[in-house]
Order: structure tokens, then sequence, then C-alpha cells
């Protein structure tokens, strides 16, 4: 059986058009956040002394907390985005006799802790008139 010649090259002019837009219509995918994202003003926070209880306070709960090292606490962010390389962050706490000690971890958010800044402002209300 043989094809007519104008619809064989009819079908490959078709083809060689379609298949650049597949490669511009890519489906959308979504964003993927998990774990705990510290940022450098949570860091800053952090003094050495700090109980359990305040450490969570700042940080949020640990992703992981390791039944046989209790004086270690890990922090895990990892985020894909829907195209693109996937970045993660790890961060551990640890803590010696049940108090803060110390930060170990991606050196970029622990070297660059600097204090988030207080901003206060007082605002006077007027007292109503009776």
């Amino acid at each position: 059986m043989r094809f007519p010649l104008i619809s064989v090259s009819a079908f490959a002019v078709a083809v060689a058009f379609t298949l650049p837009a597949c490669s511009f219509f890519a489906p959308y995918r979504i964003d993927v956040r998990q774990g705990n994202y510290i940022d450098e003003s949570m860091l800053a926070q952090l003094k050495p002394g700090m109980t359990r209880e305040q450490v969570r306070f700042v940080l949020g709960s640990p992703l992981v907390a390791d039944v046989f090292r209790s004086n270690r606490w890990d922090y895990v962010y990892r985020f894909k985005p829907g195209h693109g390389d996937v970045r993660q962050r790890a961060i551990s706490v640890f803590f010696v006799n049940d108090q803060f000690d110390r930060v170990e971890g991606d050196a970029a958010l622990v070297e660059n802790a600097q204090p988030a800044e207080t901003r206060t402002r007082v605002i006077e209300v007027p007292r109503p008139k009776d």
C-alpha cells in the first residue's frame, strides 16, 4: 500500500509545528515546601542558656528529635519549585543539661544571623469627652 506524497509531507509539516508548542505549553507545577523554615532573625534570637521550651517557641517544633540523641534537634527545610532545582537547608540545635548551647548547619544562615529590628510606635488615643 502506498501513501500519497502530499499527505505524508502534510503530516510531517503538522508534526514539525506541534512539537515546539508542546515544550512551550508546559503544565503548571506547584511549589512544594516541607519542614521548618528558619531565617536569620529567628537564629539571632537564640541565646545560650535558653530552655528547650524557649527554643521551641522561637524556632518551632523540630522536624527530627532523635530518641538516641536527646541533646540535639534537627530542623530541615526543603523547597521544590514547580520548575527548577530543589533547595534544602539543615540546622542542628544542641543542648547541654537541657539548655541551649550552640547551632550548627547551613553556614549562610548561622553566620549571617542578625537580631531582628524592634519597631515601636506610640499612639496617643485621646480621651473621650463626657
